[in-house]
């Protein structure tokens, strides 16, 4: 007998796998899904300390109760347009790879329980588009979300955030 998969994909067992909750949050026009296991808190935005010579997307760092926390803004990494920042705006501060790191969205909408028959596989898009970093799309009535892989992304070598990949 094999031991559980603990990849991303549900695998294909004779027992139905058990639902999984997401943080749904906009970015633009599309929503999107995170896993809510991965979620500390969630935070209005604030001012950042800038840092010099960083990526455009990584806004900066907040002092977070004595955690020096760094700030990824989602719409300059996905490359959806020059982001505003409202009353609206949400930091989603995660927990990945044993790191505290935060992620600035246009607002947070709910937690959506998926059963696996809902999420479907990320279309394959070729090089025009990298989907590495998704689990796949979410079904529920008439809303799609993008479900993202935020492990992969925030640990991935082009985000330089974490740097080696906890073994």
């Amino acid at each position: 007998m094999q031991a559980p998969s603990t990849a991303t994909a549900a695998p294909a067992l004779a027992t139905p796998a058990a639902p999984h909750e997401f943080l749904a949050f906009t970015l633009g026009q599309e929503e999107y899904g995170i896993d809510i296991q991965k979620v500390q808190e969630l935070r209005g935005y604030d001012a950042v300390t800038r840092i010099a010579n960083a990526p455009e997307y990584l806004k900066g760092v907040v002092n977070l109760r004595g955690i020096i926390v760094p700030i990824v803004d989602m719409r300059i990494k996905f490359n959806l347009g020059t982001p505003s920042y409202d009353q609206f705006t949400v930091v989603i501060i995660l927990n990945v790879a044993e790191r505290v790191m935060g992620i600035v969205v246009d607002s947070v909408s709910d937690v959506i329980t998926l059963s696996p028959e809902q999420v479907k596989p990320a279309p394959e898009m070729g090089s025009v588009l990298d989907t590495d970093y998704l689990i796949g799309l979410g079904t529920l009535d008439q809303r799609m979300l993008i479900l993202v892989d935020i492990d992969k992304l925030m640990t991935s070598e082009e985000m330089g955030l974490i740097s080696q990949a906890v073994q």
